[in-house]
């Protein structure tokens, strides 16, 4: 029994990890108890070994070699930046506690800025959160405003504030509109690398003609030297991949 319930908390822990499980401590409990029981009997014990001993071959494939290069660039959308009527800065996360940024979303909303002094645009789009996840947690669009005002106290960039979004569907929808009634015929799309070439084909569904900027990598080196990269990237391609999975089955990618 102590034997699974080990095993079952290894497998929460990567659960929340590589999941991204928004409510790790249930998950970690039930799989605890699950692994508990299945250690009993001689039946689900051998499966509970070989499944978590499979599962560990495979990481360690991911771990100790490049192999996960070929799948995380096929993410990627990288094109030249041209001269288009706004910058759209697509919501990442907000750290709830400290109301600052998470690393990819100042990655993002830096690289727009750097697009808009550039010249590129007059207009950058900043997104504003819904609150689904999280009704207490300080509004991304806010904080980014916040330091768009820091950074360009005076003849800064004409901000536009995307409402109450939850996904980047609701994203490409309210581009979608804004450039009916203003005019855009073309955007430059910044986000993260990963999530570039998803975020692209989202919005040409919508029928908003995007060139993909994709911001800098924060979270690791996309060229993956070493282990710590490839494992962030792990969870970068499984999130990736159950994204485009959860949408084809009806189901909403969470950003």
């Amino acid at each position: 029994m102590l034997g699974g319930a080990a095993i079952g908390a290894a497998l929460g822990v990567l659960a929340a990890f590589l999941g991204q499980v928004r409510a790790p401590e249930g998950l970690l409990l039930l799989l605890i108890l699950a692994g508990g029981v299945a250690g009993v009997f001689t039946a689900s014990r051998r499966i509970l070994h070989v499944g978590a001993g499979t599962l560990a071959l495979l990481i360690s494939l991911c771990l100790l070699t490049p192999v996960l290069r070929a799948p995380l660039n096929a993410l990627a959308l990288s094109q030249p930046p041209q001269k288009a009527d706004a910058i759209v800065v697509l919501g990442g996360s907000v750290q709830c506690g400290t109301s600052a940024l998470e690393s990819p979303s100042l990655s993002r909303l830096l690289a727009g800025l750097n697009l808009w002094r550039a010249g590129y645009a007059p207009t950058v789009t900043v997104s504003e959160q819904s609150d689904i996840f999280s009704a207490t947690c300080p509004k991304m669009s806010v904080i980014e405003r916040e330091i768009i005002r820091g950074l360009y106290p005076e003849n800064g960039p004409r901000v536009v504030t995307l409402s109450n979004v939850t996904t980047t569907t609701d994203e490409a929808a309210r581009v979608r509109d804004l450039a009916a009634a203003r005019g855009w015929k073309q955007i430059l799309l910044v986000t993260s690398p990963s999530h570039s070439r998803r975020a692209a084909g989202i919005f040409a569904s919508q029928g908003v003609t995007v060139i993909s900027v994709p911001a800098p990598e924060t979270r690791f080196d996309f060229t993956l030297p070493l282990p710590s990269d490839r494992l962030y990237a792990l969870q970068t391609v499984l999130y990736e991949w159950l994204s485009r999975i959860k949408k084809e089955v009806g189901g909403t990618p969470e950003r």
